[in-house]
């Protein structure tokens, strides 16, 4: 599934789109940002933008977000650092206003091995 990454700023973009190639060769990740050209081809598009120009099926938030743009996608996924009092505030207040705007939201947490599962 083809995947927009919407970022909080131009400068999270760039060091993100910076991250991703060269984090891990053994794990690459093909994607873009406006920057880069061809954005219609990104199977990942990175923009601070509300856009969706490789009509990805997934959003994913990384800066928090608007709910409301994540209705024009398929699945969302909103990442934030559980470590961090302020994002998980964040998070929870963006999880209630999913939940009132009809969204079926789960929640999934990391273990002490680095699996997800799915909690309450």
């Amino acid at each position: 599934m083809r995947a927009v990454v919407l970022a909080g700023s131009n400068e999270r973009v760039e060091h993100l789109n910076a991250m991703l190639w060269t984090y891990d060769p053994d794990s690459f990740l093909p994607h873009g940002a406006s920057s880069d050209g061809m954005i219609e081809d990104q199977p990942i598009f990175l923009t601070a933008q509300e856009e969706n120009p490789n009509g990805a099926k997934v959003l994913v938030l990384v800066d928090g977000g608007a709910v409301a743009f994540a209705r024009q996608f398929e699945r969302c996924l909103d990442l934030f650092d559980g470590s961090d009092a302020e994002a998980v505030g964040r998070a929870r207040d963006r999880w209630k206003e999913a939940k009132a705007a009809g969204f079926d939201v789960t929640y999934w947490q990391q273990n002490d091995q680095g699996r997800w599962e799915k909690t309450a």
